[in-house]
């Protein structure tokens, strides 16, 4: 991962928001270390208003740039943490989508290149046969 960039809005980022984030980004670097290119990583926390009728709103987002594609998670919850966790399982679960699908595409192409070079063994030892009938028949 190259680019990180952790922002905050309505709220100040303080140093354990911003050791909370690091570790969760850590935690998502397992996910994306053989996905080849630099992943960017942009991270948004904070407050969505400042008006609401009960209690405190908090919300994070992530954008993963990753290659061929772009993840986006968001969650709002009654605590900040809480929001950044909820948002860290999103996004895991939709690395996990994004290679099962990379995975299960290229399984698919192989399948089909497999089925197109070989033959079917029926049609295999028919040639076979019908050859050395006619073999047999030029010999006589």
């Amino acid at each position: 991962m190259k680019i990180i960039s952790i922002k905050g809005t309505g709220i100040e980022l303080t140093p354990a928001i911003k050791t909370k984030i690091r570790k969760k980004i850590q935690a998502l670097a397992k996910f994306t270390q053989k996905m080849g290119q630099a992943v960017n990583i942009e991270v948004e926390v904070g407050k969505p208003s400042k008006h609401h009728n009960k209690g405190d709103v908090f919300y994070a987002e992530i954008n993963l740039e990753i290659p061929e594609k772009v993840l986006r998670a968001a969650k709002e919850a009654d605590d900040l943490y809480k929001a950044i966790d909820e948002v860290h399982e999103e996004v895991v679960r939709q690395i996990k989508k994004y290679k099962e699908k990379r995975r299960d595409g290229a399984r698919k192409g192989a399948r089909r290149a497999k089925k197109l070079t070989s033959l079917n063994t029926d049609a295999m030892y028919s040639k076979d046969a019908k050859v050395a009938e006619r073999l047999k028949d030029d010999e006589i």
